[in-house]
């Protein structure tokens, strides 16, 4: 399956709840566009979580483009499929990986968010690369997370740093990243334990496993990934905020994007947060995380 298939697999739910939607809207012989025309498009654009801002702002370029005018559907979907483009342009290099030593990539999010499975996709994408990765679990509060990981990482043949249950996360990182420099490892991994954003004592232990890793090596956390679940919508944005204050965040995986019809989540993001979406998940498998670029993913939810 290509990548555009997949993408559009993924969006199954926002596809056929937009063209459902926009079917409703055309009549066979073209739509004069009018403000309760207008108006409807709005509540369309809406119903996939791209937040009011962005929804206006594509409603009233197809306003100054056609208003007043008869016109068919494929006129309207591409002037919005045109704004949207614009709306999550970003930087095309997903991973920035350093010249020398391991790149370390450290992992966040809230519980329940998909991230240990991010992780195992992750790896699967730089091991597909000829790259070799060390994984840590830094997340020794839930035994489960670390079972997890470590079956993740003999199935995928990544090497894999754990400690004791309850053991200090930082401790855990600090070996990850000194056995990465140890076996001149590509990728260094950096699992964290799932955590609501407004717990601050443990937003502060992030702050601790940022802080330990850049003392290792130079510049690191190269890259701070916050996974963030599609379903929760808007959710996320806040999500995003509070973590990126604490440690940085350079990116997002936008997961279970499969399970939702508000796909429309990834332009709210890109408007109201300067963080790119460096990876979407289309499915459960180990290959289904796809780098994430607007056009194929506009292109993707308004296919017909």
């Amino acid at each position: 399956m290509g990548i555009f298939d997949k993408i559009k697999q993924g969006l199954a739910k926002t596809v056929r709840l937009l063209n459902t939607d926009i079917r409703d809207l055309f009549k066979s012989g073209g739509q004069l566009v009018d403000e309760q025309f207008l108006d409807k498009l709005f509540e369309m654009l809406i119903k996939t979580d791209m937040g009011v801002t962005s929804a206006q702002d594509t409603v009233d370029e197809v306003r100054v483009q056609y208003r007043g005018r008869v016109v068919q559907m494929a006129d309207v979907l591409e002037v919005i499929k045109v704004k949207l483009k614009l709306l999550m342009a970003q930087p095309e290099e997903p991973i920035r990986f350093v010249t020398s030593g391991p790149t370390v990539v450290m992992v966040c999010g809230v519980n329940g968010c998909g991230k240990t499975t991010s992780i195992a996709k992750l790896t699967s994408t730089f091991l597909a690369d000829g790259k070799r990765v060390v994984l840590g679990a830094a997340d020794t509060f839930r035994a489960a997370a670390t079972e997890q990981l470590t079956i993740w990482a003999q199935r995928l043949g990544a090497e894999i740093v754990v400690g004791p249950a309850g053991s200090d996360p930082a401790s855990v990182a600090h070996q990850a990243v000194a056995k990465a420099i140890e076996t001149r490892a590509d990728v260094c991994i950096i699992d964290t334990a799932g955590r609501l954003q407004t717990q601050q004592n443990l937003m502060r232990e992030l702050e601790k496993i940022h802080r330990v890793i850049g003392k290792q090596v130079p510049d690191a956390p190269h890259e701070v990934i916050l996974v963030l679940d599609a379903t929760t919508g808007q959710n996320g944005i806040s999500q995003a905020k509070h973590f990126t204050e604490i440690v940085k965040c350079t990116g997002i995986i936008l997961t279970k994007l499969d399970g939702t019809a508000k796909g429309g989540v990834v332009v709210a993001i890109r408007r109201l947060i300067d963080l790119p979406v460096k990876y979407i998940g289309v499915g459960e498998s180990a290959d289904d995380l796809v780098v994430f670029e607007p056009a194929p993913f506009v292109d993707a939810m308004f296919e017909q």
